[in-house]
């Protein structure tokens, strides 16, 4: 299974990016697909996490001010993030769990795509 993000970039305090994650490939059944974030010197966090039951997670420092949304019974996901703060700079993942068509649980990660928030 492979994932392709775009979106990312620079961005000014206080203001927005999209992110959007499509996967492809031999899948089956889809479990969930979100976006984690990893800053340089810290460790892989959660941002947003939507699962196939239409359950939603959100990390503590975005709730409020990030949303996920899916379509196509999540192959494709989006990450809306408003009122950007520099402590949201960081590479973003998209990550992707299922079942593939041999019926073996998969994993997929993206390569990452950075946003920096700076004025």
């Amino acid at each position: 299974v492979q994932v392709v993000e775009s979106g990312g970039g620079l961005v000014q305090p206080g203001g927005s990016l999209s992110l959007s994650c499509t996967a492809s490939g031999s899948i089956l059944y889809s479990i969930g697909t979100g976006w984690y974030r990893q800053a340089p010197g810290k460790r892989r966090e959660l941002v947003a996490f939507t699962t196939r039951g239409w359950n939603i997670y959100y990390g503590d420092s975005v709730k409020g001010r990030f949303t996920i949304s899916r379509v196509n019974a999540m192959n494709t996901v989006y990450l809306q993030m408003n009122s950007l703060k520099p402590e949201d700079t960081a590479a973003y993942y998209c990550n992707t769990r299922g079942y593939d068509t041999t019926r073996k649980t998969y994993g997929s990660w993206g390569q990452g795509t950075q946003v920096t928030v700076a004025a």
